[in-house]
């Protein structure tokens, strides 16, 4: 079958589901891979944070990493269950509601919102820990000393906004094509960063069984969970695939594997990127590791010299542009698919798609003007900014926990997913026997964690004690989400029904009835 005969069979199962083809379909296996993969990039996230993760657990930091990819992966295959039997774009959202019903998939995808634009504000500014490494002329404000280091990365961060935006708005097709030639270069990227890395190594492999911070007299459960907010803060953002299913040729088949790739690709990279950077650091306890200026950025110029580190590193910041590019039309899709249902203010306005680029204008310009909002936070106050991008992760995880508890609820109760072929005719992705167990983890996991991500500790939230509200910055983020959610959900509840259609139910059985 032709790929326009394919994409003709996807318009007439999304109309299954209550939906009309709005957004053209451009989006191939690899460009769906790429927006999973750019969302979680390990070349941004892993730059930026990487101080965090040592400041706290030192060398030993990285067996979190790997117990971070398992608890990630079990939630990466329950959603790649649902993206099979619901090709549907603001997937979080969609998922949620046909699983817990309208109220709690309405929460599910506000909460969603909210993270993601917090997300794309942090994604941006990371071009501050890069670009004046790269050159001097990137400082465009001050020295980088005071304030006007702060200052310089919201400047940077509302530039890359606008080209993200712009982007967005005017061409999937060219944004796809970005973040596929993105996704190349980080990939070629991280394997030429951990071959060069090794070939300078200081010491073996062993060093991630050594100790070099903790001791029994600090303790080592309370460091590790902290150090492991590193790995929890990098791989998210895999279900963005799920989030262009509707201009992905043939979802049902493509974005169930997408999502996994994305996170075992990025998984696997990445901890080998942290072996390498252990190997080959100069020193392990002169406080580099763990200072903020320093981190891997600092093992790469320090190790590679001057020129390679700084080709690398404008590799890091192509990367970075990818990653905003691609949670920026997460988040786009999300506020369309709420809106298209008419459950978000403004929905007249936020669910019209252009027809001439085939793209939700106003809903991609929302996140990349709400996040800009959020980068000004970093002018005056950088502790509070720090703060925030610790909390979208923590929303995050509370949005995935909103699918994956009611998921395991109806496993519990009998219910089954319904059997089914893909557009090749094949039986849909299933986990078969093992379904059960991997949802106990993923939702088990996913507590675990978002406890941990929230706990309002002072080494986390407010290491310069700028202030109470910062400290407890977890717990008041979530009031302020839900109880503006509260709101907004009052403003339009009269226009909020289940659009849950008559097949959605025949998959779920009785977990619709829930």
């Amino acid at each position: 079958m032709s790929t326009a005969s394919l994409d003709q069979a996807s318009a007439v199962d999304l109309h299954g589901f209550g939906y009309v083809q709005q957004l053209s379909r451009r989006v191939g296996t690899y460009a769906s891979f790429a927006a999973g993969f750019s969302f979680v990039s390990i070349l941004t996230t892993v730059f930026q944070l990487f101080f965090i993760g040592y400041g706290f657990g030192g060398t030993l930091f990285f067996w979190t990493w790997p117990v971070v990819l398992v608890g990630q992966l079990a939630v990466a295959l329950c959603f790649a269950e649902l993206a099979a039997r619901y090709p549907i774009s603001g997937a979080i959202f969609q998922w949620a509601r046909r699983l817990g019903g309208s109220v709690w998939g309405w929460f599910a995808g506000w909460t969603m919102i909210i993270a993601q634009i917090i997300t794309l504000a942090t994604a941006a500014i990371a071009l501050q820990v890069v670009l004046p490494m790269v050159s001097t002329k990137f400082q465009i404000i001050g020295d980088g000393s005071g304030t006007s280091g702060a200052e310089n990365a919201v400047l940077l961060g509302c530039i890359l906004l606008a080209i993200t935006t712009a982007l967005n708005a005017f061409s999937i097709r060219i944004t796809a094509i970005v973040n596929s030639v993105g996704v190349t270069c980080e990939l070629v990227g991280v394997a030429l960063l951990v071959i060069l890395l090794f070939s300078h190594a200081h010491r073996g492999p062993g060093v991630v069984f050594h100790n070099s911070v903790l001791s029994g007299s600090t303790g080592y459960l309370t460091p590790l969970l902290m150090s492991a907010l590193m790995a929890a803060y990098v791989m998210v953002g895999f279900d963005s695939a799920g989030e262009l299913a509707e201009e992905t040729h043939s979802p049902r088949s493509v974005t169930p594997k997408t999502i996994v790739r994305a996170l075992i690709v990025s998984g696997i990279g990445g901890a080998f990127l942290l072996i390498a950077a252990l190997m080959a650091a100069p020193s392990l306890t002169d406080g580099n590791l763990s200072s903020p200026t320093g981190g891997l950025p600092y093992v790469l110029t320090s190790v590679l010299g001057t020129t390679v580190g700084k080709l690398l590193l404008i590799d890091v910041a192509f990367a970075i542009t990818v990653c905003t590019l691609a949670v920026q039309t997460a988040g786009a899709r999300m506020i369309f698919s709420m809106a298209r249902d008419e459950v978000l203010p403004f929905s007249g306005a936020l669910r019209k798609v252009s027809p001439r680029f085939h793209t939700p204008l106003l809903a991609t310009v929302v996140p990349g003007v709400g996040a800009a909002i959020c980068l000004v936070v970093n002018v005056k106050n950088t502790s509070l900014f720090l703060g925030l991008a610790s909390v979208c992760i923590m929303l995050l995880y509370i949005a995935y926990l909103m699918v994956t508890a009611p998921m395991l609820v109806s496993r519990l109760r009998g219910g089954k997913l319904a059997d089914g072929a893909d557009e090749a005719g094949k039986p849909l992705f299933s986990l078969g026997k093992w379904g059960l167990a991997i949802n106990v983890v993923a939702v088990g996991y996913g507590l675990l964690m978002a406890i941990n991500l929230g706990l309002p500790r002072q080494a986390v939230y407010d290491p310069a004690n700028t202030g109470w509200y910062v400290h407890y910055l977890p717990l008041l983020t979530i009031v302020a989400t839900f109880g503006i959610g509260a709101i907004a959900y009052a403003v339009k509840r009269g226009a909020y029904h289940s659009t849950v259609s008559v097949e959605a139910h025949a998959m779920l059985g009785a977990l619709d009835q829930a």
